[in-house]
């Protein structure tokens, strides 16, 4: 039986004997276990008994590996199979393990976990580079996903008596410097030369770019549209769920930071709705289309569109918008992501001296602030248009 033996003010040791080597000595095994919730003497006892016989057994059946000699890399092998793949959706259990396989350890692998210090973390952390070698930067969102990594690992080393102290505990997540975060958005003007170019194009792509700008969704959450989330008699729509990417395939989840939300649809675009509802029926009988989800947006075997065809449109329509313009020698229209159409819809809303909360819930965002934050360099046309107003008002006194 395991020998214990008390260590500090809630610590104990457990001690077990494996045999003889070959000069006479005795081999042992040790751990250190602490207890984390008050008992009596009695179940105390009892409890550290039962601890002390699981350790016992791991030991004799040879799956014990000392924490002490465990290198990151193979304590980094245990966080992923007993938590990380346990607690964390696929998209997420990817991008950890991603950034765990091609960043941190190739730096910090062969190290034992107990001897890994703030600054080596510090150092690996300014050192980052991209997988590809290539002289660009690593973006911010990459560092960010291997600081999580980092602050998982560690966090469950901890709790898991691994090691005592936590050497992220000082570092900051990386952040995006402000003053070089300028959102790319379009004008009301450009926006109805891109309306105009979009009568040309597929109908279920005209209305796709229409609800984007008009309703701030995410592209997840237009794809993820059933016709039952839209309310045409009341001019609603009720999101619930979007597309995300989870590695290779595609999954249908709440939106981002469950964000589920009802807001309205201008009622300009109801009656375009309404036509391309009967439009789709249409199809959908003509490709002999029967299925139990009722997309809004769907391709020729009924199923919903792919994330990324989505982005490939818009980026292929751009182009086509552009050369059309530069055939005519008019102004071209600069090219933003799709999900630019997002900041562009929040921009206009602000703009038009929309309150911050409205726009904050309609986007789906958490916090005002958040709102606030990202679309501040708005506020000042809006003000404008405030100080427009007063002085129409100061005016009629005049």
């Amino acid at each position: 039986m395991a020998t214990i033996r008390k260590r500090g003010k809630n610590t104990y040791q457990f001690t077990v004997s494996i045999g003889r080597t070959a000069d006479g000595k005795y081999k042992r095994k040790y751990k250190t276990y602490k207890v984390t919730t008050k008992m009596t003497e009695k179940q105390l006892k009892l409890h550290l008994q039962h601890e002390a016989y699981k350790f016992e057994q791991k030991v004799l059946s040879n799956s014990f590996i000392s924490p002490k000699a465990m290198t990151f890399e193979e304590f980094s092998y245990e966080w992923k199979t007993k938590w990380l793949k346990r607690e964390v959706s696929k998209n997420t259990f990817y991008l950890r393990s991603d950034s765990i396989k091609n960043h941190i350890l190739p730096k910090i692998g062969h190290i034992k976990i107990n001897e890994i210090n703030t600054l080596m973390i510090l150092d690996l952390m300014e050192n980052l580079s991209r997988k590809d070698r290539k002289i660009k930067e690593l973006s911010i969102s990459s560092k960010q996903e291997i600081y999580k990594a980092l602050m998982s690992v560690f966090k469950r080393a901890v709790e898991w008596n691994v090691i005592e102290n936590n050497p992220m505990k000082k570092i900051k997540m990386p952040t995006e410097k402000k003053e070089n975060k300028t959102l790319q958005v379009y004008t009301e003007n450009e926006i109805k030369i891109i309306k105009d170019a979009l009568k040309n194009e597929t109908l279920h792509w005209n209305i796709f770019v229409n609800l984007a700008i008009a309703t701030g969704m995410r592209r997840g959450e237009l794809l993820a549209l059933e016709w039952h989330h839209i309310d045409l008699h009341n001019m609603l729509i009720n999101i619930e769920q979007a597309l995300t990417l989870s590695g290779n395939t595609v999954e249908i989840k709440q939106p981002k930071f469950n964000s589920k939300r009802i807001i309205s649809i201008p009622p300009s675009l109801v009656k375009t709705l309404k036509n391309y509802k009967e439009i789709s029926k249409e199809n959908k009988s003509i490709l002999k289309i029967d299925n139990n989800k009722n997309w809004v947006f769907f391709n020729n075997k009924g199923h919903h569109f792919h994330p990324s065809y989505a982005t490939t449109w818009w980026t292929r329509f751009l182009k086509r918008l552009n050369k059309k313009l530069q055939k005519e020698e008019r102004k071209l229209i600069k090219v933003i992501r799709l999900h630019d159409l997002r900041h562009t819809s929040a921009t206009i809303l602000i703009s038009n001296n929309i309150h911050p909360k409205v726009i904050s819930e309609r986007i789906g965002h958490k916090k005002t602030s958040t709102t606030m934050d990202l679309y501040g360099q708005a506020l000042p046309a809006a003000d404008k248009v405030a100080s427009d107003k007063l002085n129409q008002l100061f005016d009629n006194d005049a």
